[in-house]
């Protein structure tokens, strides 16, 4: 009798753990803003000014942009003279329209 009692005690207890568990809400962890919520608005306004950046501020500052294309883009600058034009960018090697466009509001000719 008593082992039968004891078991219906653990039975109920167990019961009640798994209806409290499932029962109570799932805390999910929020999802990372994206990296461009996370800019401060003074970092959202700052432009790269392609004729003065250097190789590391192009790669940290632009989208898409390696130390190779960053390389690239110095090299045509010092090749070719200051950028005119933003546009002027397409001709840099590994520069298309797309990449062009995920920046453009990142750059400046100064």
């Amino acid at each position: 009798m008593q082992h039968t009692y004891l078991t219906s005690l653990v039975f109920a207890f167990l019961t009640t753990l798994s209806v409290a568990t499932t029962a109570a809400p799932s805390i999910k962890p929020e999802a990372p803003a994206p990296i461009t919520a996370q800019l401060s608005k003074t970092e959202q306004s700052a432009k790269v000014n392609l004729n003065a950046a250097d190789a590391e501020t192009l790669r940290r500052d632009l989208f898409g942009i390696g130390a190779a294309k960053a390389k690239a883009i110095i090299a045509y600058r010092e090749s070719n003279g200051p950028f005119t034009a933003v546009d002027e960018l397409l001709e840099v090697k590994g520069i298309g329209k797309a990449l062009l466009e995920k920046n453009r509001e990142r750059l400046a000719i100064n």
